[in-house]
């Protein structure tokens, strides 16, 4: 069994939270109006979940990140395989500035579009280093695929 690398395991999660829970400081008081004033998709999951889905998610990013760095692979291949995370990072970040904030619904979906190919690359990047850190971001590119579903549908309903 290999040693857990602890300090560098705790940067490994704490970047995507760390990311994830400025963009939720910088939209939180734009979400409370976006409640109020946007009319919801049938589907869409109560609010309270959000916040529990995303930790779980920034959780197996951080878990992801932290199996790609700790593989025997070359300096320069690590590089390479965490530019498609590093990218969708900043994707993930930006999104729910446009959401919440300027509630630029279509913008956003093709921001969103972007993001979910962005995850994809970095699945199949992560793949060539480690299968579990590909298989741990798979329920981040389901619940992409369901936050299109929902971004889209709240543009159609919010004209």
């Amino acid at each position: 069994m290999k040693r857990i690398h602890w300090i560098r395991l705790l940067s490994c999660l704490a970047i995507p939270l760390v990311v994830g829970g400025l963009a939720a400081l910088i939209t939180m008081g734009s979400m409370e109006a976006y409640m109020e004033t946007v009319r919801q998709p049938k589907l869409s999951p109560p609010p309270a979940l959000f916040p529990i889905v995303w930790t779980v998610l920034y959780l197996l990013m951080g878990i992801s990140s932290y199996l790609v760095c700790s593989a025997p692979v070359p300096q320069p291949a690590r590089k390479q395989t965490l530019l498609p995370y590093a990218l969708q990072l900043f994707f993930n970040f930006v999104w729910p500035l446009l959401f919440f904030r300027q509630q630029a619904f279509l913008p956003a979906f093709f921001w969103l579009v972007i993001l979910w190919a962005l995850v994809l690359w970095m699945i199949l990047a992560f793949r060539k280093v480690n299968r579990t850190a590909a298989w741990l971001q798979v329920p981040y590119l389901l619940w992409l695929t369901f936050a299109g579903y929902l971004n889209l549908a709240v543009w159609l309903l919010n004209p």
